[in-house]
């Protein structure tokens, strides 16, 4: 695992038809979730990183439970390879198996507290990119 970085770190949740995009920072508090974009939407991608100026990146990569590679694992690689080559940025793929069902809870969670409004599929996206990216940074420790 690579040392974590200094500045802000921005994860993916790459789907078919979207991506989920977190935010976070080693030192803070957890990652959060940002958005979600169309998964061909580089000029919204532009306009994040121009935003947020993150240091690296971290994509999930999606495995079968027993840890073998499945289609949307060759997705995932692909855009990694893209946001490498467009942004000269490292990029580090994390296993992001479990990470939609603890999206999932995590949402309830804030739902039940009244601290979140109901969010459609697509957000939902965005706040799995954000378990992806929390345990990255709990796994480079």
């Amino acid at each position: 695992m690579p040392a974590t970085p200094d500045g802000p770190v921005l994860a993916f949740d790459v789907g078919t038809r979207r991506i989920g995009v977190a935010i976070g920072h080693p030192l803070g508090a957890g990652a959060r979730a940002l958005r979600t974009l169309a998964s061909d939407d580089w000029s919204g991608l532009d306009a994040l990183i121009s935003d947020w100026q993150p240091q690296q990146f971290v994509v999930g990569l999606p495995l079968t439970l027993d840890g073998g590679e499945q289609p949307m694992s060759r997705r995932a690689r692909e855009f990694a390879r893209a946001l490498e080559k467009r942004y000269a940025r490292n990029v580090h793929l994390a296993d992001e198996r479990g990470s939609s069902q603890e999206a999932a809870r995590r949402f309830a969670r804030e739902r039940a507290s009244g601290a979140a409004r109901r969010k459609d599929a697509a957000e939902l996206d965005a706040v799995a990119a954000a378990v992806i990216l929390d345990q990255w940074f709990a796994s480079a420790q």
